[in-house]
């Protein structure tokens, strides 16, 4: 993992080191995850360890949680905070389903109130509904508190950490499928690639780490060939009866960012 940092013009990048822990000493049991030289800490806490959890004293504390399930085609995350995040979480075992991993974060200097958790919250659900990786259950977006602009850029410098570590435990929920430029929070064009081909293809994507992002408002060539192979009509059908695809008049539009596994499948 690298940090970035401007000084005096020049970009520079830190390693930082991430130090996990196996609570009960099984990679699929409880595990604590920490930054080197933060002071917040995090807990992945399977559904089924939660009761076993009373025994962490420093999880009757402020923190935030995401109650999160992979085990569907989208995945599905819920987004809360709470002033005692065991007493939290044994309550969701009985009011919410749909979750198999709970991941918490809290301050190992007792540092989080009230407010902060809340302008966590509010932050963490806002850019999980723009990334739109996962399915989101909150029913409503959190309120987002007010606090001091010096409480705001600590809890910025917190949330930088949080996604860190969310990523790090195999998570992409906050992650823009587009991958845009940290430093300007735009994709550079010199990343773009254009396509223009028979049968009216006509958009623009980009390759990320995860395979390659065709973008919204792209035009899909329409209609396919005899030759189209199965498995691609498979996919193309799967994404117009999802209305990722969907007919704009006379043209077949790509109506959000999708990634596809690779430039090929995209074409």
């Amino acid at each position: 993992m690298h940090h970035d940092i401007k000084l005096y013009g020049y970009e520079m990048k830190f390693g930082k080191t991430i130090k996990l822990f196996l609570i009960d000493g099984d990679t699929n049991g409880r595990l604590t995850c920490e930054l080197s030289n933060w002071t917040g800490k995090a807990y992945k806490i399977p559904r089924n360890s939660v009761k076993l959890s009373s025994d962490r004293p420093e999880l009757q504390t402020t923190g935030v949680y995401m109650l999160i399930n992979k085990n569907t085609d989208k995945g599905q995350i819920y987004i809360g905070e709470a002033e005692d995040i065991f007493k939290r979480l044994t309550q969701h075992l009985r009011e919410k389903d749909f979750w198999n991993d709970a991941i918490i974060f809290i301050s190992k200097d007792d540092n989080l109130n009230k407010a902060h958790i809340k302008y966590l919250e509010n932050r963490l659900h806002e850019i999980a509904d723009s990334a739109k990786r996962y399915e989101m259950i909150n029913s409503q977006k959190p309120t987002q508190s007010s606090i001091s602009e010096s409480d705001q850029a600590e809890m910025e410098e917190f949330l930088a950490n949080i996604l860190t570590l969310v990523s790090t435990l195999g998570y992409n929920a906050f992650e823009q499928i587009r991958q845009v430029d940290k430093r300007d929070n735009v994709v550079s064009k010199e990343d773009l690639f254009y396509i223009s081909a028979a049968r009216g293809a006509n958009g623009v994507g980009k390759t990320t780490s995860e395979g390659f992002v065709v973008f919204e408002n792209s035009q899909v060539a329409d209609p396919v060939t005899s030759s189209y192979p199965k498995t691609m009509q498979k996919l193309r059908d799967s994404l117009i009866t999802d209305r990722i695809i969907s007919r704009d008049k006379d043209k077949m539009m790509m109506k959000k960012d999708y990634l596809f596994s690779s430039s090929s499948s995209a074409a």
